[in-house]
């Protein structure tokens, strides 16, 4: 018909097709806020200027320390037979590592949490 316009239906491929954006913490594969460490890091005004790989770094950084003490309390929990890691036992993982224990050696944990005893 005159002035009808023939419609054609879009094929589900493009749409299949389609990249996703993803976030910088899901590009890099971590599990810690890229944007979170970031807004800190500006936040703190530690430098002038800040790169843009320099909260993916730090982000990487922190999981893997984490990853590495919480992987040392459990093995502390396992030996004294205890079900569950408290921060005694993360304290003590700390200080029985040579390495976390000299680059902790300067801070304070307070063991005076809700609920332990």
């Amino acid at each position: 018909m005159p002035g009808q316009r023939s419609r054609r239906r879009s094929s589900g491929h493009r749409r299949h097709h389609q990249r996703r954006t993803r976030n910088r913490t899901a590009r890099a594969q971590l599990l810690f806020s890229v944007s979170h460490v970031e807004r800190l890091l500006r936040e703190g005004r530690y430098a002038q200027r800040l790169t843009s790989s320099a909260p993916i770094f730090l982000a990487a950084i922190v999981q893997y320390l984490l990853a590495t003490v919480l992987q040392l309390a459990g093995n502390e929990a396992r030996r004294s037979g205890c079900r569950r890691i408290t921060s005694r036992l993360v304290d003590m993982a700390m200080h029985n590592n040579a390495q976390l224990s000299a680059f902790f050696g300067t801070t304070t944990i307070s063991l005076v949490a809700p609920g332990w005893q």
